[in-house]
């Protein structure tokens, strides 16, 4: 049995031919087959955030999504998680980072056939310090956590270098996957979206979601990992 698990910046379905489609987003979705999504910028930002995707939408497509936000947004400060299929969520809970500008982090337990796993989906900060803060704080979210699952931590971490203060933080408790670079989605240079794993985790294979519909659909390429039970 596999399970995938995709994380996704949909730039509020916004696409880099500048034009919002929901529904490429929805397709792209398709294309890599995932079990479970963690987005990122999937709630309009200022004012009341309202949800990019439509529950119409997300109910078609057959994907539930994790109660994370209010009754207009789809997750915290645009972070959601969906699942599908036999993916069946058990625990999810918003997870507070320090922050300059609106920030957060979700904490969302799975279960799929006999398999559990804990997924954990970020978009860090643009300033390095402030990073490395989010980092610290994430980790002692999730070690507070009820339970002791496996971990899989995505999403955008805004970090163009290979190390830095908020990886190596990470990278003391998870191994990194590595990834190709996913930004920008036309002509990727940066490794913005990232994968940490726990060890105890059998990682199939993994990667970043280059399709044509994927250039085009998003500013950031979607990454996946697939895990074997």
């Amino acid at each position: 049995m596999t399970l995938t698990v995709a994380s996704y910046n949909i730039h509020k379905g916004v696409g880099s031919d500048g034009r919002r489609s929901p529904q490429r987003i929805l397709d792209v979705m398709d294309e890599i087959a995932a079990d479970v999504v963690l987005l990122q910028e999937a709630d309009t930002r200022f004012g009341v955030r309202r949800s990019v995707l439509s529950g119409e939408m997300l109910a078609a497509c057959g994907w539930v999504a994790a109660p994370l936000g209010d009754h207009a947004a789809l997750g915290w400060h645009g972070n959601a998680v969906l699942v599908r299929g036999a993916a069946r969520l058990t625990h999810c809970a918003p997870i507070h980072l320090p922050a300059l500008e609106p920030r957060g982090a979700v904490l969302a337990d799975v279960m799929h056939g006999q398999m559990p796993l804990r997924l954990v989906g970020a978009h860090l900060d643009l300033s390095g310090l402030w990073r490395a803060r989010q980092t610290r704080a994430m980790v002692a979210a999730i070690a507070s956590a009820p339970g002791n699952p496996p971990e899989l931590v995505m999403g955008d971490f805004n970090e163009w270098r290979g190390r830095g203060a908020a990886l190596d933080e990470l990278a003391r408790y998870w191994r990194e996957i590595r990834l190709p670079a996913s930004f920008p989605a036309r002509l990727p240079l940066g490794r913005l979206d990232r994968a940490f794993a726990s060890h105890a985790l059998d990682v199939a294979d993994a990667g970043v979601h280059a399709t044509a519909l994927a250039r085009a659909a998003s500013d950031h390429l979607p990454i996946w990992v697939r895990l074997s039970a």
